[in-house]
């Protein structure tokens, strides 16, 4: 449903904004193997194919299959430096 997928588009920019106003540059964004299969659907429904996305709002696209539900914007240069340069969200909510 368009509903599910403006609702993940929407995600990925305010956790990627949010990362911003906190001075990191995210550019990548993981998704857990059942959430991705979520976004695929939901891309596959609005525009047909069978693709996935690559990158979403200029922020790459990776598949963590731990993540189950989840996705995490991360910048990827301050992770594992410190403490922040993550942003998490559930995609599937139960």
């Amino acid at each position: 449903m368009r509903g599910d997928l403006i609702r993940i588009l929407s995600a990925v920019e305010e956790k990627a904004n949010e990362l911003k106003m906190d001075g990191f540059e995210p550019d990548v964004v993981l998704f857990g193997k059942e959430a991705y299969d979520f976004l695929k659907e939901q891309l596959r429904e609005e525009f047909g194919g069978e693709e996935g996305a690559a990158e979403i709002s200029g922020v790459k696209v990776r598949i963590l299959e731990e993540l189950g539900k989840d996705a995490i914007v991360i910048d990827s240069k301050a992770l594992g430096a410190g403490l922040g340069g993550a942003k998490r969200f559930k995609v599937i909510v139960d």
